[in-house]
């Protein structure tokens, strides 16, 4: 869904602006300049695991595999597709002889391009790209007055402006927020549709059942064409793993459907370390590759060929409460992990984020946030949900965390960069006009390069005490709620094609009339 001038500022959802607040714009990390593409990651990954610790935690994922076993509940189909792959199925538990798996994987690929309805806006997932998509699933929102409450379609489709505006965000994501203003077995329709309709870059898909899956595949082919479906991945979406070592019918029946469409599926097991996982990290990285080489194998048996991710969502719990941490260095390192066993089983990765337990936008929810997110870029994730606006344990979707966190986006954006070593760079023709005893401020160099030398943000306050004072002694989340606001207010809907935009609408209302409404 991601150039210059009237094109590149239609893209960023905003009117091309001139003068000062232009120039103030390009100098802000491209904050509300044009869209930032996904990022190319020029620095090397941080790994904390050595060849023996990768090769035994391996080892020991093939014991669980095959002597433990992974359940396959309530789905006969994949019990049938597992037994005629040479697995050993008792019941519904499945055991995995040594290396099935791992086989069956190599027809994943390891690098595939999502496809926008805007080509610019399309996304490589896999390699040296990471791409970050915001929050999902939070049923609650903490919205512009301050109020903590059920989140509502009008959230939603805020939410989806917001992602489209911000420029260091390349993906809309999915349940930015569950809006709980419509039925359960209705609101996908709505969904789907306000990621197409309010945005055009990448978006994820409905897996809460199989049929609401058959719908977001249905509503691509009518965005896309049935034929560019079958042959290009559009939508990705999140399979979880019911950890410890199951997979529930939900789960499977919407990897089969995308998978037999050729859409991505992130197999993720969804951990809380000490409750759904070991404590230890070692432990765990054996669950979470045991359970995704299981989940991910899946899809290659459904469509050989599909493209898959290797996910992992780390907490910890307070042994005390039984609460979920954030933020915390035992999640990190598994994360660090798990990257680097889905780099050697071929694997694209997703893991990370803006993750905290802070209930508002507060220094709990900075510092939390800060450790999960340089994790993500260092790990060398590829595909990072909950990149902005996550609060109080994924409960809650909230607008100024959401302006802060895309804050933070560009930093990491601007930091995957690297060291700039070009002759530009390496600025020895300042260094010989300046010399000994003067100052660089007015070199040429400087003032060639100022505009982008450096990033600025549009949250942070570095103006003096004084200057902070008169303008009202605002803090960040205050700025950050003026900001969402302001682009609120001056949000334009990207072009859609009118007969593609009613066919849509038709193929909602008739799914719609088909079904009473359910609230459970």
């Amino acid at each position: 869904m991601d150039a210059a001038g009237e094109q590149g500022a239609r893209r960023g959802g905003r009117r091309a602006a001139g003068g000062a607040a232009a120039r103030r714009a390009a100098r802000s990390g491209g904050k509300t300049g044009p869209a930032m593409p996904y990022i190319t990651r020029r620095v090397p990954v941080y790994e904390v695991l050595g060849e023996e610790a990768l090769a035994t935690i391996e080892a020991n994922a093939d014991i669980v595999l095959e002597e433990v076993g992974i359940e396959f509940r309530d789905d006969e189909e994949a019990i049938r597709l597992w037994k005629d792959a040479g697995a050993d199925v008792k019941g519904q538990r499945v055991h995995f002889p040594k290396g099935l798996c791992r086989e069956l994987l190599k027809t994943a690929p390891s690098v595939f391009t999502q496809h926008a309805r805007n080509p610019e806006r399309s996304v490589q997932i896999g390699g040296d790209a990471t791409v970050f998509a915001p929050v999902y699933g939070p049923p609650f929102v903490r919205d512009l007055d301050g109020e903590r409450r059920y989140a509502t379609i009008e959230d939603f489709r805020n939410f989806v402006k917001l992602a489209y505006m911000a420029p260091s965000m390349h993906h809309s994501g999915g349940t930015v927020c569950e809006p709980v203003d419509i039925p359960v077995n209705k609101r996908h329709l709505d969904m789907v549709y306000s990621h197409i309709r309010y945005s055009d870059k990448p978006f994820m898909g409905s897996v809460t059942a199989p049929e609401r899956a058959e719908d977001t595949v249905a509503m691509c082919k009518i965005l896309f064409g049935e034929e560019y479906v079958d042959n290009n991945t559009v939508v990705i979406n999140l399979i979880n793993a019911n950890s410890p070592m199951v997979f529930d019918d939900t789960m499977l029946g919407a990897a089969k459907v995308y998978a037999r469409n050729n859409q991505a599926c992130i197999i993720s097991p969804f951990i809380l370390a000490g409750a759904m996982s070991p404590v230890t990290v070692a432990g765990t990285l054996t669950q979470v590759l045991a359970e995704v080489l299981a989940g991910a194998s899946f899809t290659q048996l459904v469509r050989p060929g599909a493209p898959v991710l290797f996910g992992t969502f780390a907490a910890s719990i307070s042994m005390q409460s039984g609460a979920p941490t954030f933020g915390t260095p035992e999640p990190s390192l598994v994360s660090y992990g798990a990257a680097q066993l889905a780099r050697r089983a071929g694997l694209p990765f997703r893991t990370g984020g803006s993750l905290c337990g802070s209930k508002v936008p507060d220094a709990q929810a900075a510092h939390e946030s800060a450790a999960t997110l340089n994790m993500t870029l260092l790990a060398g994730t590829n595909f990072a949900l909950h990149s902005a606006g996550w609060l109080e344990g994924g409960l809650v979707s909230s607008y100024e965390k959401f302006m802060i966190d895309i804050d933070q986006l560009g930093m990491q954006q601007r930091f995957a960069e690297g060291v700039d070593m070009s002759e530009n760079g390496q600025a020895m023709d300042a260094i010989r006009e300046v010399g000994p005893g003067s100052h660089y401020l007015g070199c040429d160099h400087t003032r060639n390069n100022f505009e982008n030398a450096f990033y600025r943000s549009l949250v942070a306050d570095n103006n003096s005490f004084e200057q902070w004072d008169l303008e009202g002694r605002k803090s960040a989340d205050q700025r950050a709620n003026a900001l969402a606001r302001q682009w609120l207010e001056s949000y334009q809907a990207p072009d859609l094609d009118p007969a593609i935009d009613e066919a849509l609408q038709g193929f909602i209302r008739q799914r719609k009339e088909s079904m009473p409404d359910a609230f459970s």
